[in-house]
């Protein structure tokens, strides 16, 4: 389960030209026994997804659980301490349902500060780090200020830059998968 925002919602593409759904025809292809369910909301915030996470793991009982949240959150100037405890309840919340955890990793342009962006940009690995789990290290590494891979608005992968996204996350879940 892919559990995120509308980097993982396929923002003003289809949902076929989503990294998402790239990801789960590569898992169709290799014939891997999963099925790939993409629970990510467009606007979703660490504390929304906080207060839908149990009711999506009993839905859709997942074993890996792919946490995609906390752009909207910093992009809001969100204090990171809250971010922080948020995702690490989430993990928690992950592994109490039997699932393995992947935390994906989110990188803020420094306008609100050198500080802030930094302790956005670590909070990830750190949480990974304390918690065990499987770290994706920057969704857009390599598509982030790329006009020719995003939308419009600079901020959303358009199709080319979906591709590129999902070779990022496949390498972090291939061994879960397998």
């Amino acid at each position: 389960m892919v559990f995120g925002d509308s980097l993982s919602a396929a923002y003003n593409l289809s949902m076929e030209q989503g990294w998402v759904r790239i990801v789960a025809r590569r898992v169709e292809a290799a014939k891997l026994p999963w099925q790939v369910v993409n629970a990510s909301i467009t606007g979703e915030t660490t504390s929304g997804g906080l207060s839908r996470l149990a009711e999506d793991l009993r839905r859709h009982k997942p074993a890996i659980v792919v946490i995609e949240l906390g752009a909207n959150d910093a992009l809001r100037g969100l204090p990171v301490a809250g971010m922080r405890s948020n995702l690490e309840k989430m993990v928690r919340m992950v592994k109490q349902a039997r699932a393995e955890p992947v935390l994906v990793g989110m990188m803020i342009p420094p306008n609100y500060g050198i500080d802030y962006a930094a302790q956005f940009r670590d909070m990830y690995a750190k949480l990974a780090s304390r918690n065990d789990a499987a770290l994706v290290p920057f969704l857009l590494e390599g598509v982030a200020g790329r006009p020719s891979l995003n939308l419009e608005d600079g901020i959303h992968p358009n199709a080319e830059g979906q591709k590129i996204v999902a070779a990022n996350v496949l390498p972090h879940l291939s061994g879960l998968l397998r």
